[in-house]
């Protein structure tokens, strides 16, 4: 199937946003959402598909202001914010045969700067946005990556071909020195690289290193037993949803199957790591069944990991607040919720929702990424927007013989919706 763009749904059709406490009762929510690249082998590119979303803010004209998406191997997407589809640039191509080529897993905003993590490719992709905004169409991004950027971990580029490579990724400016970080984990490993954005020759911009630091792979347990999450032989419990809270000087960084992690950060890279918050299988002994390919229960839950995350932990996002305050919201990608913590203090958890399906919208599943902000964006989000990835678009998209297919895309959000 040739994918020829991302199809907008209705925009403001009324949609229902659940809260938990149970007691709460739902209330209307206004949602876009746009039905993303198809997911299918025989998509072009192939492997196309939504996975992280990110707002950049024009700072005169919010109506101008640009969502931008990652599609993996399908590259990366820009819409205004009627869901509408202003421009899609697609990802690097293969340098050689048999070499990956590029496959963008997560975006961020760090001023006009949109920064992509290339799994594919184990770069640091960035491209400046126009300051018309969404006014300037299909001209709104320009790829103004240092053509000599190293790759983020590999030593070689033998080494990205084996796909240990750049994964989650977050940005943000030091409010003290103005230096622009950028937090990128590694696909299959715990380790975690602190960069800083670097202007070079002709308007380009590339990185350089600050520092990494290597969260752990395993965990003593209350009961004196040592506790390692399952996954494939070889590969480690990585991290990818991360946010920079640069006001608090903090990354947070979900480890898909441990919990969220709470990292200073700092000139020099990275200070102690807490984990704030675990998944409910944390300490669940498991084993990898080769026949399957699945992790399967090697035992009785010993009941030592959180109340609020289903694993995956996956997306996070910052909803700033005047004087430190705010919320930290995470997506329990296992049970398709969104949690909501405190941004200040210890990040305690006050409440959680899910997106479901109204009259002519669909419900979020399984999401990845999250963006957040609260500026006003005038009528349409007159109190903030968040952007979350949907795993499941409904009803799928058909093929040319018919047959369905899995699709996957984004929904825009009213931030009071979700935040009350």
């Amino acid at each position: 199937m040739r994918i020829a763009a991302l199809l907008p749904l209705p925009l403001l059709a009324a949609s229902l946003l659940t809260g938990v406490p149970a007691e709460a009762s739902p209330d209307p929510a206004p949602v876009a959402q746009t039905r993303a690249f198809v997911d299918d082998a025989g998509a072009d590119p192939a492997n196309a598909d939504a996975d992280d979303p990110a707002i950049w803010v024009h700072p005169k004209n919010p109506g101008r202001s640009v969502v931008l998406g990652a599609l993996k191997e399908g590259g990366l997407a820009a819409f205004d914010l009627k869901a509408r589809q202003l421009t899609h640039l697609p990802a690097p191509k293969a340098p050689a045969d048999g070499a990956a080529p590029g496959r963008f897993n997560n975006v961020d905003v760090v001023g006009d700067l949109a920064v992509v993590s290339d799994r594919g490719r184990d770069r640091v992709r960035v491209y400046r946005i126009d300051p018309a905004g969404a006014a300037a169409g299909s001209r709104v991004l320009v790829d103004v990556t240092d053509p000599s950027a190293p790759p983020v971990f590999s030593a070689s580029e033998s080494e990205v071909d084996d796909q240990r490579t750049a994964y989650g990724l977050t940005a943000g400016r030091d409010p003290r020195t103005g230096t622009r970080w950028v937090a990128v984990t590694r696909r299959h490993e715990t380790r975690v690289a602190l960069l800083r954005l670097v202007d070079k020759a002709g308007g380009t911009v590339g990185t350089a290193p600050l520092g990494t630091i290597d969260l752990p792979a395993s965990f003593r347990l209350p009961n004196g037993k040592t506790w390692s999450p399952c996954g494939e032989p070889g590969e480690g419990p990585q991290l990818e949803g991360s946010v920079l809270d640069v006001e608090h000087r903090v990354l947070y960084t979900a480890q898909e199957d441990v919990g969220i992690w709470r990292i200073p950060v700092g000139g020099h890279g990275f200070g102690r790591p807490e984990l704030i918050d675990k998944v409910r299988s944390f300490g669940a002994p498991q084993r990898f069944d080769e026949a399957t390919e699945e992790c399967v229960a090697d035992g009785p839950d010993p009941g030592f990991g959180g109340k609020w995350l289903t694993a995956d932990a996956e997306g996070l996002a910052i909803a700033a607040g005047p004087s430190g305050t705010g919320k930290l919201l995470a997506s329990s990608q296992g049970d398709s919720r969104f949690v909501v913590y405190d941004r200040a203090g210890r990040n305690a958890p006050q409440r959680e929702f899910r997106i479901v399906a109204g009259r002519d919208t669909d419900s979020v599943e399984h999401s990845d990424g999250a963006a957040i902000t609260t500026a006003p964006l005038g009528p349409l989000f007159p109190h903030g927007l968040l952007v979350v990835h949907d795993g499941e678009r409904r009803p799928a998209a058909t093929g040319p013989s018919g047959e369905e297919l899995a699709t996957t895309g984004f929904a825009f959000v009213r931030l009071e919706a979700a935040l009350r």
